[in-house]
């Protein structure tokens, strides 16, 4: 519990919250946008760039309605 938040990419917390049922739908600029497969349709805009900041990595976390414990365990695969 209270697991640390890593540093990582927008290209690694993707494939994280494409574990989590979101699909990248279009990319416009270094800004990715997901969506949930199922109801509710959420949806999340991940910057791509090399290391996403660790407040900004937060609220999208918050955005996906996970926790940060989920968040690290879908990074782990």
């Amino acid at each position: 519990m209270g697991e640390k938040l890593p540093a990582i990419s927008g290209q690694d917390a993707r494939k994280a919250f494409e574990r989590a049922g979101f699909e990248c739908t279009r990319q416009r600029g270094s800004h990715m946008i997901l969506r949930h497969t199922t109801p509710p349709h959420r949806r999340l805009v991940i910057p791509d760039h090399r290391e996403i900041a660790k407040g900004t990595l937060r609220a999208i976390i918050r955005d996906a309605g996970l926790t940060v414990d989920e968040f690290v365990e879908l990074l782990r695969g």
